[in-house]
């Protein structure tokens, strides 16, 4: 399937979700936007510049966390579901890691 038409289906399921896309000129070459909540609302700001693959990723990749979090479930087609399954981060088994215990997340990097 095309980036562009993938990235229609993310839309209008951040749309059912409500969640606000936004398109930025963003100050870095590395990340290309991602998940935040401003006033207690979720929103996904997304590098303008980037290509339609990047601005897939980004909105797949939040969305995906998005599904993890306290957000209403909306019905959403197998597509997208497809999708976010790719990009959906790695769940960690309960207890793992050296932190589990603590309350605190090293996002996925290790203490050296």
């Amino acid at each position: 399937m095309k980036p562009e038409v993938v990235l229609e289906l993310l839309e209008s399921a951040a749309e059912q979700l409500q969640v606000r896309v936004s398109y930025e000129p963003l100050q870095t070459s590395v990340i290309h936007g991602g998940l935040c909540r401003v006033k207690g609302e979720y929103r996904i700001i997304v590098d303008k510049r980037a290509t339609a693959e990047e601005r897939v990723t980004t909105l797949a990749t939040a969305l995906a966390k998005l599904t993890k979090l306290d957000v209403p479930t909306v019905e959403l087609s197998p597509k997208v579901l497809a999708v976010l399954r790719m990009h959906a981060p790695p769940t960690r088994p309960v207890g793992a890691g050296a932190g589990a215990g603590a309350g605190q997340s090293t996002g996925g990097r290790s203490a050296a």
